[in-house]
């Protein structure tokens, strides 16, 4: 337990460690995006067939039997006077989702991911049948077919089960073709926007400064997020591959982020404590019983008893002591503080959250 505490305490300190590297220098490209250039999401209604019993339940999803008559009827079979008698266990409807990556093109392959709507078990061996996928404006961009990967399995016996994974959710690498594309032309825009992915002012100053020593006056700082970038007369391709290139050192608030449920704390680099004396201390009782047999003495008329014995010990946190952080603390002060206190997560989060109320945490405090 304790060395279980102790790798507990220590990832502040490592996570102090990675922040403190982010501080170096990045390609622009890295935490930038280019307005207009995105992904498209797309999203299709199919059928699975091929599984091993574990499809959906006709007679409670409605929905899966009346799509696998439909399309045995366009197949030119029908079977509307059978279909009492259709209780086939390994047909599973599903939805089939993708994004379609900008500038793709006709005859692209793209991945897509399967799940299960109905009571499917498993989707495991099955083959997505033709499903057109489409985008928000209706229209069919891509079509979808192939075998499924689940990596997951179930097994399960009269008493006990066991599960890996998610066995009604897969994916078919290169499994969608794409069949309609959103064009974009980079050459025909003199004005185009760069966006940064986390806003802010000083790192959006940085790289409009390092592009313009670069370029002569080419970018403008708009807002937190947005930079101008004037491409009149230039060759927008040639222009953007070399921006990409460029190193800037972004710059990030002072924030700590606090993940109660799972005892998670992230703290910037820049994080800072004003003067604050802190103790931490918990009172714990615990009450252990211990029941023991007592036995009459040989030929007397004495019965068997149970005699109850409990032990009760009280920790009070009497060891803990009272630590004291200085004015303009770093992060690497307060974590050093908090681990001579010895104190878990699950204190250290109120801790944190007593500083912030103090007014002495001079960062945004970020519960999730």
């Amino acid at each position: 337990m304790r060395s279980f505490l102790r790798c507990v305490l220590m990832f502040p300190l490592l996570a102090f460690g990675a922040l403190h590297a982010d501080a170096a220098t990045v390609r622009i490209k890295d935490i930038t995006d280019m307005e207009g250039v995105r992904a498209n999401q797309l999203i299709g209604y199919g059928l699975v067939v091929g599984l091993n019993g574990t499809g959906d339940r006709l007679t409670n999803t409605m929905f899966t039997r009346e799509t696998l008559i439909s399309m045995l009827n366009r197949l030119g079979v029908n079977i509307r006077n059978y279909e009492t008698q259709l209780q086939t266990h390994d047909v599973a409807a599903v939805m089939v989702t993708a994004d379609l990556p900008a500038f793709s093109h006709g005859g692209n392959r793209i991945d897509v991911t399967v799940s299960a709507t109905g009571d499917a078990s498993s989707l495991l061996g099955g083959t997505l049948l033709v499903t057109p996928l489409m985008a928000a404006d209706g229209e069919v961009y891509a079509v979808a077919q192939g075998s499924l990967a689940t990596n997951a399995f179930s097994a399960r016996g009269a008493a006990a089960s066991v599960t890996r994974n998610i066995p009604t959710n897969g994916h078919i690498t290169n499994g969608a073709i794409v069949e309609r594309e959103v064009p974009f032309d980079l050459s025909a825009h003199a004005h185009l926007h760069m966006s940064l992915r986390n806003p802010d002012l000083t790192t959006a100053s940085r790289i409009a400064s390092v592009i313009n020593r670069t370029f002569g006056s080419l970018a403008l700082v708009q807002d937190p997020r947005t930079i101008l970038l004037d491409m009149r007369g230039r060759d927008a391709v040639s222009v953007l591959s070399q921006i990409g290139d460029l190193l800037v050192r972004p710059d990030s608030p002072a924030k700590v982020v606090i993940d109660e449920a799972s005892g998670t704390i992230i703290m910037g680099n820049d994080v800072r404590i004003s003067t604050v004396a802190i103790a931490q201390g918990n009172l714990t009782v615990q009450v252990t019983e211990t029941p023991q047999v007592s036995q009459p003495g040989p030929f007397s008329n004495g019965q068997t008893a149970v005699v109850p014995r409990t032990n009760i010990n009280v920790d009070t946190g009497k060891n803990h002591r009272l630590a004291v952080l200085q004015s303009g603390a770093t992060l690497r002060d307060l974590v050093s503080g908090l681990n001579a206190l010895g104190v878990g997560p699950r204190d250290m989060i109120s801790i944190l959250q007593a500083i912030k109320a103090d007014g002495a945490l001079q960062a945004d405090l970020e519960m999730r």
